[in-house]
């Protein structure tokens, strides 16, 4: 499974993408996106997922 973000809670602020150690964050449209191929859920290098734990707008990284 990845996560996804909610393009609607987006605000655009670009933490997710820096933060996503697999790379699987990126700008498409007018917001940010998750590649679910590429979306490891940060499993075996994080605990929590680090979009969801920098995003300033709860709920706006969220399992898919």
């Amino acid at each position: 499974m990845a996560f996804k973000i909610i393009a609607s809670q987006c605000t655009q602020c670009g933490a997710c993408e820096f933060e996503c150690p697999s790379g699987a964050i990126k700008f498409k449209g007018e917001s940010y996106v998750v590649e679910p191929q590429k979306c490891t859920e940060c499993q075996g290098e994080f605990d929590t997922q680090q979009c969801a734990s920098v995003c300033p707008v709860p709920k706006t990284c969220v399992p898919a």
